[in-house]
């Protein structure tokens, strides 16, 4: 089975000054960042500041009033979202998004788009039809493995662990085969031991795949232990961006992200 993201580095992913309003509310004022190919660029703020308006109009499911988002020389910005899912883009979402059955069979939902036999060819079970469907169980479980859930392949995923579950999510998105992951709070609710296994875990997929990834997340311990660049929203506008040391010493993300003054100010 043709691994895409290994036979090729990803693409730019460029967002270029994105304005999203909702009923004369600005969700996001002007936007800009770029994903630089490989890496994980985290996109953060306090809750309201835009961060998952921005992934809804990454993957498609909003479009912008202004701006646009490109993949490499293709314009994601009036696809849909299964267009999008189709040129390498995967999403994870907040919630746990699993359905009924085991591991592989959830897996098994996220390589059902890359699937080139016909109905009637799977429903006759004609050898080609066999052979696809074995080299897609395959390549399942050895990102079930690779995800931590090798393990778990067989088993329920009602039966699972929180933490194994949101893991389950993770792995479905990996399944399209994405050159870009979207990453929406993959740890959120998750206790310390599965916060430290995801984030492990997160860094192998990135040096295994070499995918790039857009992270966004509360949990700041893991956001500057993984990412190469920051983006800092607030108010659905860019505040600040760069290295996570130079965004953790932002005056603005100081006083907008983290509530507190900048250092050497007297507080107001």
């Amino acid at each position: 089975m043709t691994d895409r993201t290994a036979a090729a580095p990803p693409p730019v992913l460029d967002v270029r000054d994105v304005t999203v309003r909702f009923a004369g509310l600005t969700a996001l004022d002007g936007v800009s960042f770029t994903v630089t190919p490989g890496s994980v660029h985290a996109l953060i703020g306090p809750n309201g500041a835009g961060k998952s308006t921005c992934f809804n109009v990454l993957s498609g499911l909003c479009r912008p009033a202004a701006g646009t988002v490109t993949l490499g020389g293709t314009e994601l910005t009036r696809l849909a979202p299964h267009r999008i899912a189709a040129l390498g883009v995967a999403r994870t979402f907040q919630n746990i998004v699993t359905t009924h059955g085991t591991v592989a069979d959830n897996l098994m939902l996220g390589r059902h788009a890359l699937t080139r036999a016909g109905f009637a060819a799977t429903a006759l079970r004609l050898p080609s039809a066999v052979r696809e469907q074995r080299e897609h169980l395959e390549r399942a479980r050895e990102i079930a493995e690779l995800t931590g859930l090798g393990a778990h392949f067989d088993s329920p995923v009602a039966l699972l662990p929180y933490g194994d579950r949101k893991r389950v999510e993770l792995a479905r998105a990996l399944c399209l085969e994405p050159r870009v992951l979207l990453l929406d709070e993959p740890v959120a609710g998750m206790n310390a031991a599965e916060r430290a296994r995801t984030a492990e875990a997160v860094g192998e997929l990135r040096a295994e795949l070499g995918l790039s990834i857009v992270l966004v997340e509360h949990d700041m311990g893991l956001v500057m232990r993984l990412a190469d660049d920051v983006t800092v929203l607030d108010f659905g506008r860019r505040i600040a961006h760069g290295t996570p040391d130079e965004v953790r010493q932002d005056p603005e993300v100081l006083r907008a992200y983290l509530g507190t003054d900048a250092p050497g100010e007297d507080a107001a």
